[in-house]
């Protein structure tokens, strides 16, 4: 049976409600950071990956444009709370769940600060609301910005900066498989997934906000408004120019080329 990793976050489920009553598909849910394992195990056939693990993978892997989890502007759930003005941040914890977050904090605050930032890992037994005394701010990603995230008046949402820094969207994870994999009906099962859910945001985001710590309006708007589910050639123009500047940071070692999944499996007829 055909297998799906996917984020275990509230922005995913306009990519995947309704899987869970398809019985020609086993989907798991994980945070990003342990989706790519699944994948290069053969656990799952494709996973909604942090596109930087596209390049970092010990495995050469393709993007399924079937869908991906992006902005154009602000996120809300992508977020430095800071004790110190940004301008001043020198020592970040991070929020080890998604890498390409990590990645892309390290960018802006390169770019448009000139800061070369000292990161910590956010200790997973450490509550989320209650900023470490030795460091300066702290990335959050995912359901825990809106449910626990620390009481800072100092806040820096990270697509909102990408945004103001290029001009672009960016694209936090989208469908991935290894290279090679056959994948068979499931491209288009995704792509007509996230088309009949777009229409479904409202139900939802009824269905999932109090399970993940949301408030049902702001979940909708959330899920409706600021996110991106479509992965057109905007969107990989802007995951290419994020990974030229990791590169010339050095945040990653190489820079593998863009591969594509046969468009013609992933069309919806």
């Amino acid at each position: 049976m055909p297998s799906i990793g996917s984020v275990s976050y509230l922005n995913a489920t306009p990519l995947v409600d309704g899987f869970e009553h398809d019985p020609t598909v086993r989907i798991d849910f994980d945070v990003p950071s342990n989706l790519l394992g699944g994948l290069l195990n053969r656990t799952t056939d494709i996973a909604l990956i942090p596109v930087i693990d596209y390049q970092t993978a010990h495995q050469e892997l393709c993007i399924v444009p079937s869908g991906g989890i992006g902005s154009d502007g602000e996120t809300l759930t992508v977020r430095v709370f800071s004790r110190a003005p940004i301008s001043e941040i020198r020592q970040v914890a991070v929020d080890g769940d998604s890498r390409t977050s990590v990645a892309l904090l390290q960018v802006i605050f390169h770019d448009v600060y000139g800061t070369s930032l000292e990161l910590s890992p956010l200790a997973k037994t450490a509550l989320p609301n209650h900023l470490p005394e030795d460091v300066d701010a702290v990335l959050l990603i995912g359901d825990k910005v809106v449910s626990s995230a620390p009481r800072l008046p100092i806040q820096l949402d990270l697509g909102e900066a990408w945004k103001d820094l290029t001009g672009m969207p960016f694209v936090f994870a989208t469908w991935m498989a290894r290279t090679g994999t056959d994948l068979g009906d499931l491209p288009r099962k995704l792509t007509r997934r996230r088309k009949m859910n777009q229409g479904r945001i409202a139900e939802i985001a009824a269905a999932h906000a109090t399970d993940a710590g949301w408030p049902l309006d702001l979940a909708i708007q959330y899920l409706g408004t600021l996110l991106r589910y479509d992965l057109g050639q905007r969107e990989l123009k802007a995951i290419s120019m994020f990974w030229e500047r990791c590169r010339d940071l050095g945040i990653i070692t190489g820079l593998r080329p863009l591969v594509i999944h046969d468009r013609e499996h992933t069309r919806d007829r």
